[in-house]
């Protein structure tokens, strides 16, 4: 970056918590296999709604990391899920990591 500072992240890295990151990185994987069915499967507006969250959550700085992770689980919605478009050895998966690094994350924030 020229002319300026890079934003630093408040808190410690991601790295420094590796549970997290490991979590954050399992689901990015499995976000980049359900996008993949989407593609396969023709269904665009799928594909638009989570082409950015495995790059996100590979990315995020912890302070953010629980908003993309809702944000991807907010596909599941109760009237309008991407189970309805895609195949289950897809959505669950996807479902079950995000599942697992937002417990993770609330395992931090109980121990403070």
């Amino acid at each position: 970056m020229s002319g300026g500072s890079a934003r630093r992240p408040a808190g410690p890295a991601r790295h420094e918590r590796p549970a997290i990151d490991e979590a954050a990185l399992a689901a990015a994987r499995a976000g980049d296999r359900l996008l993949d069915a989407a593609r396969a499967a023709g269904a665009a507006r799928w594909e638009d709604y989570l082409a950015p969250i495995p790059d996100q959550l590979r990315d995020a700085d912890l302070g953010e990391l629980r908003k993309v992770a809702l944000r991807a689980r907010s596909a599941y919605g109760p009237k309008d899920s991407v189970r309805d478009a895609l195949p289950r050895d897809a959505t669950e998966p996807f479902l079950d990591a995000v599942d697992r690094l937002l417990r993770v994350l609330a395992r931090r924030d109980a121990a403070g």
